[in-house]
């Protein structure tokens, strides 16, 4: 089984005098500043002019360039989108490394698959959140956390460790369980888990039940109703206590349902395409794919996010918010 720490197993001490530059303002950027600060530790902000700018100067922060940040930092800590990794980790945070520094990534892409690399002497972290941004942020100050992996980079001296599990206790990680990992299994689990369920299984399970009851003449808020709002009773009721405390929450009409139609939708066939997409994610075509992609202008990805803005499920969707906020409907029929 998989060793677990808590906040009593861990030390903070590693990261006295040893300031943390946070790379990027966005969501998971500005929880970890946040959190950290309140943690006690030396945060450094860099974040280009804009709106993540603006909101780390809200936040009381004094933000600086990336490349003056990552200078003064000890700890560097990339909080930028996965895609931009290689561009900003070449022309503003290599130069400025110095032996015995540290660069922490909070999702393994772009060290698993070479985006980033760290010279000799630099040890390579991975700290991830088993959550968005705002939940590590809204957990810590609840007194609670995000559940965090923790793993070393190829070539990261195993003394590393302790830097790695204070950053992640720092963060509020320790309060529900800090598990070591490997940089190849977190990047690999992470993405398969996004595509073939939580994002990707999802979402197009979703779009193709709500096509298939509109297309059946039944009504499209009906078919959002039945098919995505009481998606998060589920989720909860799984979140709470896993399968079978949702099965026991649930009627068994809705159980026996699970049991004999959920094979008949998951079938061999679904697997079959399960594997095919973990190999990709294996082999790195996936993040070929994707760095190709976002290189060279993201048009493709900006018109697939297009054709769901504009589909008949969203437009639904934004009825049934109104019906559940009590607003009049308006007349879309002209």
């Amino acid at each position: 089984m998989m060793k677990v720490y808590y906040d009593a197993d861990l030390d903070l001490r590693p990261l006295d005098d040893c300031p943390i530059a946070i790379i990027g303002y966005g969501a998971q950027g500005r929880a970890h500043a946040l959190n950290l600060r309140d943690s006690g530790c030396q945060v450094l902000v860099g974040q280009r002019d804009g709106r993540g700018r603006r909101q780390a100067e809200a936040d009381g922060f004094e933000p600086q360039s990336m490349a003056e940040a990552a200078a003064a930092g000890r700890l560097i800590c990339l909080m930028l989108p996965d895609e931009v990794h290689g561009q900003v980790f070449d022309e503003v945070i290599a130069p400025h490394l110095q032996p015995d520094d540290a660069l922490l990534c909070c999702h393994g892409f772009s060290l698993h698959y070479g985006l980033v690399q760290p010279p000799a002497g630099v040890a390579a972290l991975l700290v991830a959140p088993k959550g968005a941004g705002h939940r590590v942020r809204s957990a810590y100050e609840a007194g609670s956390g995000v559940p965090c992996y923790v793993a070393l980079g190829s070539g990261t001296d195993e003394q590393a460790w302790p830097l790695a599990l204070a950053y992640a206790k720092a963060i509020g990680g320790g309060r529900v369980g800090v598990m070591k990992t490997t940089i190849r299994e977190e990047t690999e689990t992470d993405l398969f888990g996004e595509q073939v369920v939580l994002c990707g299984g999802i979402s197009h399970l979703m779009l193709a039940a709500f096509e298939t009851l509109t297309d059946a003449g039944y009504s499209p808020e009906m078919a959002y109703f039945e098919c995505v709002h009481e998606l998060k009773l589920v989720v909860d009721l799984l979140h709470r206590g896993g399968l079978a405390y949702m099965h026991d929450h649930i009627s068994n009409t809705a159980e026996y349902g699970d049991y004999t139609r959920g094979p008949r939708i998951v079938d061999d066939q679904v697997r079959g395409h399960m594997k095919e997409i973990l190999a990709e994610i294996q082999s790195g075509e996936f993040a070929r794919e994707w760095i190709q992609e976002s290189g060279s202008g993201g048009q493709r990805f900006a018109q697939l996010r297009r054709r769901l803005q504009q589909s008949e499920i969203e437009r639904t969707g934004q009825r049934v918010q109104q019906i559940i906020s009590g607003k009049p409907l308006e007349d879309t029929s002209r």
